[in-house]
């Protein structure tokens, strides 16, 4: 998976990352995912002409789901999907996201990266094939420290009735945002193909280590 790391610079206001040049934007952004979905699903069909029937279930389940992206503050999503020869393609994405919180009393949260990694919880697996999750802190080139969490995560799918969970590679890495107090940029890199987790980690570690901020 070494040449996924020809790169690609993403620009968005106030920062920038590099991709994998292989990779495609899905697009979260008001003014032109709806477009742009369109002509994602059109090229799909076009390919897959079966698919024809199920089209405006594709564009509206997209959609959905990049209006429910930039609720959360997401900014860029970028995604990949790859064969290399077997029957199922090797898949993941990057995600950032601009985030904060407070407190009971209204005052914004900590950003301070140790401050942060406090608060997450490790997760130890008790058996052979449970989720995990493990804590750290992680200096980024030209930003400085930023906590970071990572593991085998079960991710609970989004306004499922159900409440049903999607088991994940997961790495979340929150950046401190210079002067704005309690906001935290967050880069999420996730992948479903559990058994290149290591490579995954290497890879969305690779990527969020180009993270700027600009402006």
């Amino acid at each position: 998976m070494a040449r996924y790391m020809e790169a690609l610079t993403v620009e968005r206001g106030g920062f920038r990352i590099k991709v994998p040049e292989s990779w495609w934007e899905f697009d979260v952004r008001p003014e032109s995912r709806d477009d742009s979905i369109r002509r994602m699903v059109n090229e799909r069909v076009r390919q897959r002409p079966e698919l024809e029937q199920y089209r405006d279930t594709y564009v509206d389940f997209l959609r959905k789901a990049a209006v429910d992206a930039w609720k959360s503050g997401a900014l860029y999503c970028g995604c990949m999907a790859e064969s290399f020869g077997g029957d199922t393609p090797i898949t993941g994405s990057v995600t950032v996201s601009l985030v904060g919180g407070r407190n009971e009393r209204g005052e914004p949260l900590s950003n301070d990266p140790a401050v942060i990694a406090s608060q997450l919880a490790v997760k130890e697996a008790k058996r052979e094939g449970d989720s995990w999750r493990k804590v750290t802190t992680v200096d980024i080139p030209g930003v400085g420290p930023a906590a970071r969490t990572f593991g085998i995560e079960d991710i609970v799918v989004p306004g499922d009735p159900l409440n049903r969970a999607i088991r994940a590679v997961l790495m979340q890495t929150y950046i401190p945002v210079p002067g704005q107090e309690g906001k935290v940029a967050l880069v999420a890199g996730s992948s479903q193909v559990l058994d290149l987790a290591d490579s995954f980690f290497d890879i969305f570690d690779a990527i969020t280590s180009t993270f700027r901020f600009t402006g």
